[in-house]
């Protein structure tokens, strides 16, 4: 992916996010604009480094809970689309707007991290999502104690961020870094360090963060709760 073209769809997202953000909460007459309210937009990984091109683009959104539910509609939408809990875990209001976008996890119940994966990004686009309810830096964190504990290397959290959007502002200082290759970051292994990690198994933890990285093709996402 070029990387211009790369930031040109994180601009997009966080257009997107921005939009929602500013509308507010649904009043029924106008669908939400996203699943779930969403409270930052990262990006990391080889984007922050100021590689180009990028083999894939790495975003991170920061969900928050759905407080105005819905929960009386859920039981439409499972006649209708076979998705349970809409109204409860997405909105109710999006879900009927955008029925193309509506998701599910393995159990059948409405997935926010996989909801939003559709409505912002393409099936064949080569971006991951990461959706938690964590901000970026607490869950790498957290990441890194239940992937050390697991000996779990691949799912380790990239740590190397750039916050563009948080709290309904945007960065657009941090953006302009980001199209200047103007930001410095250490190494995986290096940063891995930073994190308390000896150089032997920071060596080792990137070479599987770096393979599981390259399985991935077309849209992924990951849903994640701390």
């Amino acid at each position: 992916m070029d990387r211009d073209a790369a930031l040109d769809r994180v601009a997009e997202i966080v257009d997107c996010v921005d939009q929602a953000a500013a509308d507010g909460p649904t009043d029924g007459d106008d669908p939400a604009l996203l699943p779930v309210p969403v409270r930052e937009v990262w990006v990391y990984g080889d984007v922050a480094l100021g590689l180009d091109p990028l083999d894939r683009l790495d975003v991170y959104v920061t969900k928050d809970l759905l407080m105005r539910g819905d929960a009386d509609r859920a039981a439409d939408f499972e006649e209708r689309f076979g998705v349970a809990g809409v109204g409860k875990t997405v909105d109710a209001d999006w879900a009927a707007a955008y029925p193309e976008h509506l998701r599910a996890n393995d159990g059948g119940h409405a997935a926010p991290e996989r909801c939003l994966a559709a409505h912002l990004v393409d099936d064949d686009e080569p971006i991951h999502l990461e959706v938690c309810n964590a901000s970026f830096t607490d869950n790498v964190t957290q990441r890194l104690k239940g992937a050390m504990a697991r000996e779990a290397y691949g799912e380790i959290l990239d740590p190397r961020g750039v916050c563009l959007w948080a709290d309904g502002r945007r960065d657009d200082d941090a953006m302009a870094k980001l199209r200047g290759g103007e930001l410095a970051f250490p190494t995986l292994p290096g940063a891995l360090e930073m994190l308390g990690l000896d150089e032997s198994t920071a060596t080792e933890a990137a070479d599987a963060m770096r393979a599981r990285r390259a399985e991935r093709t077309g849209r992924t996402v990951r849903g994640d709760v701390v």
